[in-house]
Protein backbone atom coordinates (compact mmCIF):
# COMPACT_ATOMS: atom_id res chain seq x y z
CA UNK A 1 0.00 0.00 0.00
CA UNK A 2 1.47 3.53 -1.10
CA UNK A 3 -0.58 4.85 2.02
CA UNK A 4 -1.51 3.97 5.37
CA UNK A 5 -3.78 5.46 7.93
CA UNK A 6 -3.86 3.41 11.08
CA UNK A 7 -6.42 4.66 14.27
CA UNK A 8 -5.27 8.84 13.60
CA UNK A 9 -6.80 11.27 16.01
CA UNK A 10 -5.86 14.80 15.91
CA UNK A 11 -7.32 16.79 18.47
CA UNK A 12 -7.43 20.67 18.40
CA UNK A 13 -7.84 22.28 21.83
CA UNK A 14 -11.08 20.40 23.02
CA UNK A 15 -12.36 19.48 19.39
CA UNK A 16 -11.63 16.27 17.83
CA UNK A 17 -10.95 17.07 14.28
CA UNK A 18 -10.00 13.36 13.33
CA UNK A 19 -11.27 10.38 15.33
CA UNK A 20 -9.59 7.37 15.20
CA UNK A 21 -9.39 7.62 11.53
CA UNK A 22 -8.36 4.23 9.31
CA UNK A 23 -7.58 3.77 5.60
CA UNK A 24 -5.68 2.32 3.06
CA UNK A 25 -4.67 3.69 -0.84
CA UNK A 26 -2.90 1.51 -3.24
CA UNK A 27 -0.46 2.21 -6.29
CA UNK A 28 -2.85 3.11 -9.45
CA UNK A 29 -5.64 4.12 -7.55
CA UNK A 30 -7.72 7.66 -7.26
CA UNK A 31 -9.11 8.01 -4.28
CA UNK A 32 -11.66 10.93 -3.82
CA UNK A 33 -11.80 11.95 -0.39
CA UNK A 34 -14.50 13.56 0.28
CA UNK A 35 -16.69 15.67 3.72
CA UNK A 36 -18.20 18.87 4.23
CA UNK A 37 -16.16 21.79 5.37
CA UNK A 38 -14.67 21.43 8.97
CA UNK A 39 -15.25 17.80 8.59
CA UNK A 40 -11.09 17.13 8.39
CA UNK A 41 -10.14 16.11 5.33
CA UNK A 42 -7.49 19.15 4.90
CA UNK A 43 -6.32 17.88 8.57
CA UNK A 44 -6.07 14.41 7.30
CA UNK A 45 -4.00 15.70 4.04
CA UNK A 46 -1.40 17.84 6.12
CA UNK A 47 -1.14 14.61 8.16
CA UNK A 48 -0.55 12.84 5.68
CA UNK A 49 2.39 15.15 3.83
CA UNK A 50 3.91 15.63 7.35
CA UNK A 51 2.64 18.98 8.04
CA UNK A 52 1.20 17.98 10.69
CA UNK A 53 1.56 15.87 13.32
CA UNK A 54 -1.42 13.15 14.88
CA UNK A 55 -1.88 13.06 18.66
CA UNK A 56 -2.10 9.52 18.28
CA UNK A 57 -2.29 7.07 15.45
CA UNK A 58 -0.27 6.08 12.48
CA UNK A 59 0.78 7.28 9.16
CA UNK A 60 3.10 5.28 6.56
CA UNK A 61 3.51 6.59 3.22
CA UNK A 62 5.54 4.17 0.96
CA UNK A 63 6.53 1.75 3.62
CA UNK A 64 7.79 4.85 5.51
CA UNK A 65 6.55 6.27 8.96
CA UNK A 66 5.70 10.18 8.15
CA UNK A 67 6.32 11.32 11.74
CA UNK A 68 9.84 9.54 11.68
CA UNK A 69 11.10 10.38 7.95
CA UNK A 70 10.06 13.55 7.04
CA UNK A 71 12.78 14.25 4.51
CA UNK A 72 12.09 11.03 2.65
CA UNK A 73 8.29 11.44 2.84
CA UNK A 74 8.76 14.58 1.01
CA UNK A 75 10.12 13.08 -1.73
CA UNK A 76 7.82 10.47 -2.04
CA UNK A 77 4.47 12.83 -1.60
CA UNK A 78 3.09 15.87 -4.44
CA UNK A 79 1.31 18.01 -2.27
CA UNK A 80 -1.05 20.95 -3.95
CA UNK A 81 -2.53 22.46 -0.80
CA UNK A 82 -5.96 24.55 -0.73
CA UNK A 83 -4.49 27.58 -0.22
CA UNK A 84 -2.16 27.03 -3.61
CA UNK A 85 1.28 29.24 -1.75
CA UNK A 86 3.30 30.64 -4.84
CA UNK A 87 5.84 33.10 -5.03
CA UNK A 88 3.61 35.68 -6.81
CA UNK A 89 6.87 38.09 -7.75
CA UNK A 90 8.60 35.26 -9.57
CA UNK A 91 7.94 34.04 -13.13
CA UNK A 92 6.67 30.34 -13.94
CA UNK A 93 9.59 29.34 -14.92
CA UNK A 94 12.07 30.55 -12.31
CA UNK A 95 9.56 29.40 -10.02
CA UNK A 96 9.90 25.87 -10.86
CA UNK A 97 13.71 26.02 -11.44
CA UNK A 98 13.55 26.93 -7.91
CA UNK A 99 11.69 23.99 -6.89
CA UNK A 100 13.30 22.01 -9.09
CA UNK A 101 16.62 23.44 -7.00
CA UNK A 102 15.39 22.17 -3.53
CA UNK A 103 14.88 18.72 -4.48
CA UNK A 104 18.32 18.63 -6.68
CA UNK A 105 16.67 17.27 -9.98
CA UNK A 106 19.05 16.29 -12.45
CA UNK A 107 18.33 17.59 -15.77
CA UNK A 108 16.10 19.82 -14.71
CA UNK A 109 15.93 22.23 -17.81
CA UNK A 110 14.33 18.82 -19.41
CA UNK A 111 11.97 18.18 -16.56
CA UNK A 112 10.47 21.68 -16.34
CA UNK A 113 9.98 21.42 -19.64
CA UNK A 114 7.91 17.97 -19.86
CA UNK A 115 5.67 19.42 -16.74
CA UNK A 116 4.92 22.72 -18.53
CA UNK A 117 3.90 21.02 -21.29
CA UNK A 118 2.10 18.56 -18.92
CA UNK A 119 -0.07 21.11 -17.13
CA UNK A 120 -0.77 23.35 -20.14
CA UNK A 121 0.97 26.12 -18.83
CA UNK A 122 3.63 26.57 -22.07
CA UNK A 123 1.71 30.07 -23.27
CA UNK A 124 2.08 31.24 -19.51
CA UNK A 125 5.54 30.00 -19.25
CA UNK A 126 7.27 33.41 -18.99
CA UNK A 127 4.70 35.23 -17.16
CA UNK A 128 4.98 36.65 -13.28
CA UNK A 129 2.80 33.85 -11.22
CA UNK A 130 0.68 37.35 -9.60
CA UNK A 131 0.09 38.06 -13.25
CA UNK A 132 -2.00 34.53 -13.70
CA UNK A 133 -5.53 34.13 -13.74
CA UNK A 134 -6.84 31.90 -10.48
CA UNK A 135 -6.31 28.52 -12.86
CA UNK A 136 -3.37 29.03 -14.07
CA UNK A 137 -2.13 29.67 -10.91
CA UNK A 138 -3.76 26.29 -9.87
CA UNK A 139 -1.89 24.82 -12.47
CA UNK A 140 1.73 26.04 -11.55
CA UNK A 141 0.92 24.63 -7.80
CA UNK A 142 0.45 20.96 -10.03
CA UNK A 143 3.43 21.79 -11.67
CA UNK A 144 4.97 22.08 -8.53
CA UNK A 145 3.37 18.79 -6.96
CA UNK A 146 4.55 16.81 -9.96
CA UNK A 147 7.93 18.65 -11.06
CA UNK A 148 10.15 15.76 -8.59
CA UNK A 149 8.28 13.13 -10.21
CA UNK A 150 6.60 11.88 -6.74
CA UNK A 151 4.99 7.85 -5.99
CA UNK A 152 1.89 9.95 -3.81
CA UNK A 153 0.20 12.66 -5.41
CA UNK A 154 -2.50 14.59 -2.72
CA UNK A 155 -4.30 17.10 -4.14
CA UNK A 156 -6.78 19.39 -2.04
CA UNK A 157 -9.17 20.92 -4.07
CA UNK A 158 -7.02 20.81 -7.44
CA UNK A 159 -10.11 22.51 -10.09
CA UNK A 160 -10.76 25.77 -7.89
CA UNK A 161 -11.31 28.28 -10.15
CA UNK A 162 -10.96 25.96 -13.74
CA UNK A 163 -13.47 26.97 -16.26
CA UNK A 164 -14.76 24.43 -18.07
CA UNK A 165 -12.26 23.55 -20.53
CA UNK A 166 -9.68 23.60 -17.95
CA UNK A 167 -11.71 21.26 -15.61
CA UNK A 168 -11.95 18.65 -18.24
CA UNK A 169 -8.10 19.03 -19.12
CA UNK A 170 -7.06 18.46 -15.38
CA UNK A 171 -9.33 15.80 -14.99
CA UNK A 172 -7.83 13.83 -17.88
CA UNK A 173 -4.72 14.63 -16.39
CA UNK A 174 -5.18 13.57 -12.88
CA UNK A 175 -6.75 10.22 -14.19
CA UNK A 176 -3.42 9.62 -16.45
CA UNK A 177 -1.34 10.87 -13.40
CA UNK A 178 -3.18 7.91 -11.43
CA UNK A 179 -2.49 5.19 -14.02
CA UNK A 180 1.24 5.53 -12.33
CA UNK A 181 0.55 6.91 -9.16
CA UNK A 182 -1.85 7.06 -6.55
CA UNK A 183 -3.19 10.14 -5.88
CA UNK A 184 -5.68 11.15 -3.17
CA UNK A 185 -8.41 13.70 -4.38
CA UNK A 186 -10.59 16.11 -1.85
CA UNK A 187 -13.01 17.79 -3.47
CA UNK A 188 -16.50 19.34 -3.49
CA UNK A 189 -17.55 18.81 -7.08
CA UNK A 190 -19.22 15.20 -7.15
CA UNK A 191 -19.20 15.25 -10.47
CA UNK A 192 -15.47 14.95 -10.21
CA UNK A 193 -15.40 12.26 -7.98
CA UNK A 194 -18.13 10.10 -10.26
CA UNK A 195 -15.46 11.28 -13.86
CA UNK A 196 -12.15 10.33 -12.06
CA UNK A 197 -12.00 8.58 -8.89
CA UNK A 198 -11.53 4.53 -8.09
CA UNK A 199 -12.68 4.86 -4.84
CA UNK A 200 -14.69 7.15 -2.36
CA UNK A 201 -13.92 7.83 1.25
CA UNK A 202 -16.33 9.99 2.92
CA UNK A 203 -15.53 11.42 6.16
CA UNK A 204 -17.78 13.31 8.25
CA UNK A 205 -17.03 15.40 11.90
CA UNK A 206 -13.97 13.20 12.24
CA UNK A 207 -15.06 9.87 11.43
CA UNK A 208 -15.08 7.77 8.03
CA UNK A 209 -18.69 7.26 6.88
CA UNK A 210 -17.82 5.83 4.02
CA UNK A 211 -15.16 3.49 2.18
CA UNK A 212 -15.98 1.93 -1.37
CA UNK A 213 -16.31 2.13 -5.04
CA UNK A 214 -19.11 4.60 -6.75
CA UNK A 215 -20.50 1.67 -7.99
CA UNK A 216 -21.38 -0.18 -4.51
CA UNK A 217 -22.19 2.67 -2.81
CA UNK A 218 -24.81 3.23 -5.59
CA UNK A 219 -25.97 -0.27 -5.41
CA UNK A 220 -26.11 -0.28 -1.58
CA UNK A 221 -28.44 2.90 -1.49
CA UNK A 222 -30.35 2.62 -3.71
CA UNK A 223 -31.35 -1.08 -2.38
CA UNK A 224 -33.98 1.50 -0.80
CA UNK A 225 -37.04 1.29 -1.95
CA UNK A 226 -38.32 4.71 -3.00
CA UNK A 227 -41.30 5.94 -5.45
CA UNK A 228 -41.67 8.90 -6.46
CA UNK A 229 -45.65 9.37 -7.55
CA UNK A 230 -47.31 12.17 -9.40
CA UNK A 231 -51.33 12.35 -9.80
CA UNK A 232 -53.29 14.81 -11.53
CA UNK A 233 -55.15 16.36 -8.69
CA UNK A 234 -54.81 16.78 -5.26
CA UNK A 235 -54.70 13.75 -2.78
CA UNK A 236 -54.69 13.33 0.82
CA UNK A 237 -50.83 12.24 2.23
CA UNK A 238 -53.09 10.01 4.87
CA UNK A 239 -54.75 7.96 1.63
CA UNK A 240 -51.38 6.82 0.33
CA UNK A 241 -50.32 6.55 3.89
CA UNK A 242 -52.76 3.83 4.21
CA UNK A 243 -51.66 1.27 1.73
CA UNK A 244 -50.42 -1.67 2.70
CA UNK A 245 -46.64 -1.93 2.45
CA UNK A 246 -46.45 2.03 2.22
CA UNK A 247 -43.88 2.80 5.67
CA UNK A 248 -43.38 6.76 5.18
CA UNK A 249 -44.64 9.40 3.00
CA UNK A 250 -43.29 12.73 2.43
CA UNK A 251 -45.04 15.51 0.45
CA UNK A 252 -43.22 17.22 -2.47
CA UNK A 253 -46.10 19.35 -2.99
CA UNK A 254 -49.98 18.79 -2.86
CA UNK A 255 -49.61 16.27 -5.69
CA UNK A 256 -46.57 14.97 -5.91
CA UNK A 257 -45.15 12.39 -3.22
CA UNK A 258 -41.79 10.21 -2.34
CA UNK A 259 -43.36 6.85 -1.28
CA UNK A 260 -41.27 4.55 0.76
CA UNK A 261 -42.08 0.94 0.99
CA UNK A 262 -40.69 -2.18 2.21
CA UNK A 263 -38.93 -3.98 -0.94
CA UNK A 264 -40.71 -7.46 -0.42
CA UNK A 265 -44.45 -5.56 -1.53
CA UNK A 266 -45.56 -4.07 -4.82
CA UNK A 267 -47.33 -1.05 -4.29
CA UNK A 268 -47.24 0.82 -7.95
CA UNK A 269 -50.69 -1.28 -8.55
CA UNK A 270 -52.00 0.18 -5.08
CA UNK A 271 -51.10 3.32 -6.03
CA UNK A 272 -53.14 3.85 -9.30
CA UNK A 273 -56.45 1.59 -7.95
CA UNK A 274 -56.20 4.51 -4.90
CA UNK A 275 -56.12 7.18 -7.98
CA UNK A 276 -58.93 5.38 -9.59
CA UNK A 277 -61.07 4.83 -6.32
CA UNK A 278 -60.67 8.79 -5.89
CA UNK A 279 -61.61 9.99 -9.41
CA UNK A 280 -58.00 10.74 -10.13
CA UNK A 281 -55.24 9.29 -12.17
CA UNK A 282 -51.51 8.87 -11.94
CA UNK A 283 -49.46 11.40 -14.41
CA UNK A 284 -46.01 10.02 -13.37
CA UNK A 285 -44.54 7.31 -11.59
CA UNK A 286 -40.63 5.84 -11.03
CA UNK A 287 -38.26 4.54 -8.60
CA UNK A 288 -35.71 7.10 -7.08
CA UNK A 289 -32.22 6.68 -7.71
CA UNK A 290 -29.89 8.45 -5.35
CA UNK A 291 -26.30 10.02 -7.18
CA UNK A 292 -23.32 10.33 -5.11
CA UNK A 293 -24.62 13.85 -3.89
CA UNK A 294 -27.63 12.20 -2.67
CA UNK A 295 -25.45 9.60 -0.85
CA UNK A 296 -23.55 12.43 0.57
CA UNK A 297 -25.87 14.29 1.55
CA UNK A 298 -27.29 11.16 3.41
CA UNK A 299 -24.29 10.06 5.06
CA UNK A 300 -22.97 13.58 6.28
CA UNK A 301 -26.42 15.35 7.29
CA UNK A 302 -26.89 12.75 9.98
CA UNK A 303 -26.34 13.20 13.80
Amino acid sequence: MSIIVENVTKIYGKQKALNDVSFTAKPGEIVGFLGPNGAGKSTMMKIITGFLPANSGSVSVCGLEVSSNQIEIKKKIGYLAEQNPLYYDMYVREYLAFIAGIFKINDSKNKINEIIELVGLSLEQNKKIGALSKGYKQRVGLAHALLHDPEVLILDEPTTGLDPNQLEEIRNLIKKIGAKKTVMLSTHIMQEVEAICDRVIIINRGEIVANDSTKNLSSIFNQKSVIIVEFKKELSIKRIASIKGITKVEAIDSKSFKVYHNPEVEVRNELFNLAISENNSVETLHKETINLEGIFKELTSKN
